[in-house]
């Protein structure tokens, strides 16, 4: 197979830090229980910056390779592995050894953080770190699915799962949040989303969105969520916010309501903070998740099959052009997904 090539955080601080190396000797054997995967589509998450600033919570093993999420195709497997064969179509999941239940301090190590990540022409991965693309999918399509597709999907349905004919709110227009009004639309719930443009209100409308709600010009949208929803509001908040806006997803919140914080941080305000006059009449439970199980994956993916649902990517970068699509990544303009487009060395 000769060379093949990765890219490396060199040095933290700067997408300049990332940088591309050649690997003489090939890409790795597969161990016992391993798989060989030739990576064709990577796709970048809010993590991934936090973890080039250094601000994320787990620090980054030095000289890592980045990104968690990519798909990609099986050419080797080992003497012991029973769940893939070659010529599979095959994703990673966020967290390797999370397999079904409730994580566990053990059990928190990420790909492209503390584990080798995915932006890589060959990643080796343990078989049970790796679930099936569901086959209408793309390579760029189904890189988007580990993360955050699996975060909204948790969001919905992981505790107290969406019934038809409820309301679920969304906020913005982040990878996150488009899965949301997707998954939604298929679990027979309305949709009222929220968003700073009219341009992507239209297209969030053609998502499925049945109502939206622009935060600049209404930035007292709760009230405007509760008249859509003849005074009750909102079901489930699927709140990716975090401190700018949860004092309004609690006002838009139904009297049992749920609301499933995703985002816990944010570059304005250092605390969450909710004020008693907003709970005061209200019964609301909220869930603090991160991301989902291996299992969780691969409920989705049968669901993702059934509906013949697509994520949205909003552009794709070609291998070459790592540092653009960090870049244009930052600037916060995608709806949907940003994709880098992996060609393997043959």
């Amino acid at each position: 197979m000769g060379t093949y090539r990765a890219y490396h955080l060199e040095t933290p601080g700067s997408v300049d830090g990332i940088v591309p190396r050649d690997t003489p000797d090939g890409p790795p054997a597969p161990g016992p229980r391993d798989i060989l995967v030739r990576v064709h589509a990577v796709s970048l998450n809010k993590r991934d910056l936090l973890i080039l600033e250094g601000s994320y919570p787990l620090k980054a093993a030095p000289d890592v390779i980045p990104i968690s999420d990519g798909a990609g195709e099986v050419v080797a497997v080992g003497d012991e592995v029973t769940r893939f064969a070659v010529g599979d179509r095959v994703t990673s999941t966020y967290f390797p050894r999370w397999l079904d239940g409730r994580i566990t301090p053990a059990l928190i190590d990420q790909p492209g953080a503390t584990l080798p990540g995915m932006l890589a022409e060959y990643v080796r991965l343990d078989e049970n770190a790796a679930v099936r693309v569901p086959d209408h999918l793309t390579w760029e399509e189904a890189a988007c699915l580990p993360c955050a597709g699996v975060t909204a999907w948790n969001a919905l349905t992981g505790a107290e799962a969406v019934l038809p004919g409820e309301t679920v709110l969304t906020l913005g227009t982040g990878a996150l949040s488009l899965f949301a009004v997707q998954f939604a639309k298929i679990l027979g719930a309305q949709v009222v989303a929220t968003t700073s443009s009219r341009e992507k209100a239209e297209r969030l409308k053609t998502l499925g969105a049945d109502y939206v709600l622009n935060y600049v010009e209404n930035p007292k949208w709760a009230a405007s969520v509760r008249e859509l929803t003849d005074g009750r509001g909102a079901d489930l908040v699927v709140e990716t916010g975090g401190p700018d806006t949860i004092e309004q997803s609690v006002r838009a919140t139904a009297l049992y309501g749920r609301i499933a914080l995703i985002a816990a941080n944010s570059p304005h305000k250092s605390a969450l903070e909710i004020t008693t006059d907003a709970l005061a009449s209200s019964l609301v439970t909220l869930r603090r998740l991160f991301v989902g199980s291996r299992a969780h994956f691969e409920r989705m993916n049968r669901a993702i099959t059934l509906h013949g649902l697509r994520p949205v990517v909003d552009r794709v970068f070609p291998y070459e052009e790592v540092h653009a699509a960090y870049r244009y990544y930052a600037t916060g303009a995608a709806f949907g997904k940003v994709v880098i487009r992996v060609t393997s060395a043959v």
